[in-house]
């Protein structure tokens, strides 16, 4: 069974957190992708943007729902939930936008474990990780191109 390292890209384009998010937005258009690895200056994986992180940003605010009982206001959301949304909503960098702490696979993962993560998880892009050090990516372009001859 292949595994990750036969099949992954390993010259990744990533970004840092305080890319901005229009230039995230025009590195993954310019090359077809649907995600990037964020990386500190150590080569460290920090998070993954992803298109619809970007997208998000178009969104509106969704305003909190509330029910009233004995004269009392009940939130049904949590406030930390809208402070999230307020975030990403107005990010400016890839840092704030991100999805931190991605799940990720390892060189030695099977194909057929990145294939159950993509299907059951809807992943289009996963890191690929040393330890902690980002040595790769693999996405559905690649489990595809398994396929061929």
């Amino acid at each position: 069974m292949p595994k990750v390292k036969d099949i992954m890209t390993a010259k990744v384009i990533s970004v840092t957190p305080q890319t901005g998010v229009n230039e995230a937005a025009r590195i993954m258009l310019e090359h077809h992708f649907n995600a990037l690895p964020v990386v500190d200056q150590e080569g460290r994986l920090k998070g993954i943007i992803c298109q619809s992180d970007l997208i998000a940003l178009q969104k509106s605010l969704p305003l909190p729902s509330y029910f009233t009982l004995l004269d009392g206001l009940i939130p049904l959301s949590s406030p930390r939930h809208l402070e999230q949304e307020m975030e990403k909503i107005t990010a400016a960098s890839v840092g704030q936008a991100m999805s931190p702490d991605p799940i990720t696979v390892t060189p030695e993962t099977t194909l057929e474990q990145v294939a159950a993560l993509m299907v059951e998880k809807n992943y289009h892009t996963l890191p690929v990780v040393d330890g902690v050090k980002l040595v790769g990516v693999v996405g559905k372009e690649d489990v595809l191109r398994t396929l061929l001859p």
